[in-house]
């Protein structure tokens, strides 16, 4: 007789579904009451113009807090799977485990934060499977844009996920092995549940194409240019660094770093045995002096982030990267949706200093995807063959078409998560059966905030509609004493309606508005404020067609 259990295996997005990056996604298996949980990625996203004061934005771990965690497993070094531990380690706590070149990385991270003699932090060999707890978890070797990519067979008393991390297939990787078609060959004929993947480039037709390819690109591309040459590209795609370098070698050129994301990973690269036959690069010094015909400069800020390197660059403040007339940049990486305005503006900078540009759009040679096209993707599936499909790591169109494209390949069951939804992989048909408290957290002066934090909302009022200050003072027995001082911040003003003038025109509708209170109402300071607050919101709608945040200072003498 079989016995019955409430043994269930879940899957819980908390970031990365509906959106690309920030990636935290969970495994549960047991019953309901008593779950034990399997982290996989802790990444960030990145703050914009809607995001005023803010770099850097985490997934909320709320829901699992004080929750079973066996470990955090993590398939990759990029920021938007590795960036958040630093900030919510302490809200999650469990051991981390991580191959050798996401080890060496996360340590910074967990040292900036001061914890890391609070983790523990297990190095898994490339290949090698780890137990924990109901999850036995093994390392499948993926090619993707940065040393030591994973996917993860995750197998469970109720069956096998395979969750792919990022990935691509090519057959002329600079740096690691090849997609291991064989091992994941294998999940498929023991038997894939489940298949948790990449949905990145599900809309471009064929395949991504081979970083060997962009090598060749790039070597021919440096070999023909005079002048200095400076190469922007993301700091963690080691493969791209490694092509770079090879083909600024190959035309006599020299290698100076800019950006500390540019020495941090290199010295990352390193400790595992990655760059170890290329000649030192150039220190500050030595990059200052050094010939321009036979320098390349390697840089971050390819996305037109404004404290990195190019940007810097660009503004003309870079203590030691130079670019003028007849000099050159490279873009050897592509536009990350979102930041197309502030890449516009850094090439038109750099353009205006008389540099030339080269990007994947004039030049389509010098760029490939980290991320599988949909060629890749039927291939993956003809490999892995899994009873179910889930989509990740795309926005929602993504999710809905690849799950379309799983379905025409003939997967039984598709399931496209938002973050937040519990599925439900096993027992039964994969279904959704929950949503669980979830959102996004802000890096805020140093502190982790709610996206409704007060201080945001009022940035982002204060960004659209201005502030108003005024400050004046009353005697004993409520009467203004002194000059009413309004003063504004982001509220225009032309020859026909002079600033001064409408401000002199605020500070008359205060004087009246506080003379016209009487009695206790003159005694009470929040009273006075917000009488004055409703008259200048009302006025300021009349001239600007603005509402602004309102503070009133009163002084009592």
């Amino acid at each position: 007789m079989t016995k019955q259990t409430n043994d269930e295996l879940v899957f819980l997005p908390l970031g990365g579904s509906d959106e690309v990056g920030m990636n935290l996604n969970a495994y549960g298996y047991g019953p309901e009451a008593n779950r034990e949980w399997l982290i996989v990625d802790v990444g960030v996203t990145f703050g914009d113009l809607s995001t005023p004061g803010v770099d850097v934005i985490v997934p909320d771990p709320t829901f699992l807090q004080g929750e079973n965690i066996r470990a955090i497993v993590l398939t990759h070094a990029h920021e938007d799977h590795i960036g958040a531990l630093g900030w919510l380690w302490s809200r999650i706590k469990a051991p981390i485990y991580a191959t050798p070149f996401t080890a060496y990385l996360i340590k910074d991270k967990l040292r900036e934060a001061g914890v890391l003699d609070q983790t523990t932090i297990h190095e898994v060999p490339v290949g090698g499977t780890i137990d924990l707890g109901p999850f036995q978890v093994t390392m499948v070797t993926v090619t993707h844009s940065i040393a030591e990519p994973n996917g993860l067979a995750i197998r469970t008393p109720l069956g096998t996920v395979f969750h792919t991390g990022d990935w691509k297939i090519d057959d002329e990787p600079v740096i690691g092995s090849r997609t291991d078609q064989d091992a994941i060959t294998a999940l498929g004929d023991e038997g894939v549940l489940a298949m948790v993947c990449d949905s990145t480039n599900v809309f471009v037709d064929g395949v991504a194409g081979s970083e060997g390819g962009v090598r060749e690109a790039l070597t021919r591309l440096i070999g023909g240019l005079k002048g200095r040459v400076a190469v922007g590209c993301f700091a963690s795609n080691v493969a791209r660094m490694d092509s770079v370098i090879r083909a600024a070698e190959a035309a006599g050129r020299r290698v100076s770093l800019a950006g500390r994301s540019m020495h941090r990973i290199t010295a990352a690269a390193k400790h595992i045995g990655l760059l170890q036959d290329v000649k030192p690069f150039l220190s500050d010094e030595e990059a200052r002096v050094w010939p321009a015909d036979q320098i390349l400069y390697l840089c971050t800020g390819s996305q037109g982030e404004p404290r990195a390197a190019l940007s810097r660059v660009a503004e003309g403040t870079h203590p030691t990267v130079k670019l003028g007339l007849g000099d050159h940049c490279i873009f050897s990486s592509r536009q990350i949706p979102g930041n197309e305005l502030q890449i516009g503006r850094l090439q038109d900078k750099l353009a205006d200093r008389g540099v030339r540009l080269y990007t994947e759009k004039d030049h389509p040679g010098i760029h490939v995807s980290g991320h599988p096209c949909r060629d890749e993707l039927k291939q993956m599936y003809a490999w892995a063959r899994p009873q179910i499909a889930v989509p990740t790591h795309g926005v929602r169109r993504f999710l809905l078409e690849h799950a379309n494209l799983a379905s025409d390949l003939g997967v039984p069951e598709t399931v496209t998560p938002r973050n937040g939804d519990l599925v439900r992989l096993a027992p039964g048909p994969a279904a959704i059966i929950d949503e669980v408290p979830n959102g996004r957290l802000y890096v805020d002066g140093g502190m982790l905030v709610t996206e409704q934090g007060e201080a945001l909302k009022e940035r982002r009022h204060a960004s659209t509609n201005g502030v108003l200050i005024v400050s004046f003072a009353l005697d004993k027995r409520g009467r203004i004493v002194s000059d009413i001082d309004v003063r504004s911040v982001g509220l225009p003003g032309d020859p026909a309606t002079p600033l001064g003038d409408a401000l002199d025109d605020l500070a008359e509708r205060v004087e009246q508005v506080v003379r016209s209170l009487k009695g206790e109402a003159l005694e009470d300071e929040y009273v006075i404020e917000q009488a004055v607050a409703r008259t200048l919101k009302k006025a300021s709608q009349q001239i600007w067609d603005r509402r602004p945040i309102v503070e009133t200072v009163v002084l009592r003498v």
